[in-house]
Parts: C-alpha cells; structure tokens; sequence
C-alpha cells in the first residue's frame, strides 16, 4: 500500500478533485477537466498561420486561405513542407448564425479551426485538415452533403466550439 497522504489535492471550479501534479501535468496538454470538459485556461490549437474573410451575401460565410508553408514543432512532421488550401463555409443570415460566427473568428484566432494532418476524404499525409469543428461546405444536400437544411447544425457547432472551450462567456 503506498503512502499518499504528502500528495495534494487540486479542486477545480467545475468542482472536480485530482492529485495536485496529475492534474498539473494533464493541463499542460488541454487545460480541460477530464471528467467534465470544463476549460479553466485558455486552449490554443496548432493551425498553421492563414487568414479568416468574412463575406457578407446570399452565398457564403466565412472563408480560411493559408498559404504553403513548413510544419513548426507544435505539428506531427517539424520542418515538413504543406500546400497551401482555401475553404469557404455557409452559416445563415440570423442571429444565431452571427452568434456562431463570432465563436469561429474567437476559435480561429485561437488556431482551433485547422490542423496539419491526414486528410479524411483523399487519404494525404501533411495537409491542412479540419480539426473536429464542422463547417458546412454546401447550401444544399443535407447534413449527408455538408449542407443545409440541418435544423441542428448550429446548436452542433456551438458544442464543438464549447468543447474546446470557446464560449460567449470570456
């Protein structure tokens, strides 16, 4: 049996309890708790540097543009070369949508939005990649197309965003 009354205890506000270097240690990966998900810090992702547009029409919002560039140390491959990508994405002209909106340039300042990696739809290895916060790439189809109508989509976002702790709040 090991002593381990000289170890301390770490309450987080979310009220969850860990040991004081465990949960040290876990912060420094994703300054989340593992039980709850609740962020108490600021997460920062790895997208690489690229620029956010906001376009305002009847056809799209918002739209990312990087350029070619070499993976930093934070990426899988350092020193690795990447092309460079464009991706535009739909949100509705309401107020929820300029809701999620504000939230995805809070995200992409943050660098949460892209990450370097495999491609899911081609298979490529050191790509600009989305990273778990879904954008829709078409007006039509359906959530099967990555488009709308989905009456969900924009509470679905909004999770993912929370996830990574971006929020209206701070």
């Amino acid at each position: 049996v090991k002593d381990t009354s000289s170890l301390c205890k770490k309450t987080l506000r979310c009220l969850h309890s860990f040991c004081s270097g465990c949960i040290d240690s876990f912060f420094k990966l994703k300054p989340a708790c593992p039980i709850c998900n609740t962020y108490h810090g600021v997460y920062t992702g790895t997208q690489p540097a690229g620029t956010m547009t906001v376009t305002r029409t009847r056809q799209h919002l918002p739209g990312y543009k990087f350029p070619p560039g070499i993976q930093g140390p934070e990426h899988p491959n350092p020193g690795m070369r990447y092309s460079s990508t464009c991706r535009t994405a739909y949100l509705p002209a309401c107020e929820e949508g300029e809701k999620v909106l504000r939230l995805l340039s809070k995200a992409f300042n943050r660098r949460l939005i892209f990450t370097i990696g495999r491609s899911a739809t081609t298979g490529l290895n050191n790509v600009i990649t989305w990273n778990d916060i879904h954008h829709k790439t078409s007006m039509g189809g359906g959530p099967q197309c990555f488009g709308y109508p989905d009456p969900a989509y924009l509470f679905r976002v909004q999770e993912e965003l929370r996830l990574k702790g971006v929020t209206e709040d701070e």
